[in-house]
């Protein structure tokens, strides 16, 4: 995979319940990858789906940990623990896959 270049501010929403350990491990997980490859660009909001019901079925949450990248576009959602770090820089295009 290559790096993409971009210089955006990132919007995210990462939907959890902090009583999973796999929910714990997402907030671990990109809390590192938002400090090393976005640089202070980023909002990251955690979400407890027990205490916001409501968002959570507003996004449609059907699994977490989930992740919502509203900014920039596209919107893109990644599920799990985040811990695939390529997949992660993927899905907030912040890399591109190689052909």
């Amino acid at each position: 995979m290559k790096k993409r270049a971009s210089r955006d501010e990132y919007l995210l929403r990462l939907y959890v319940s902090r009583s999973t350990s796999k929910s714990k491990l997402a907030v671990v997980n990109i809390t590192r990858v938002c400090n090393e490859h976005l640089d202070g660009r980023y909002r990251l909001e955690v979400i407890d789906i027990r205490e916001q019901a409501q968002l959570a079925r507003d996004e449609q949450i059907v699994a977490v940990p989930t992740l919502i990248k509203r900014l920039p576009l596209p919107l893109q959602r990644l599920v799990g623990d985040m811990s695939n770090l390529d997949e992660v820089l993927f899905g907030l295009d912040l890399k591109v896959r190689e052909s």
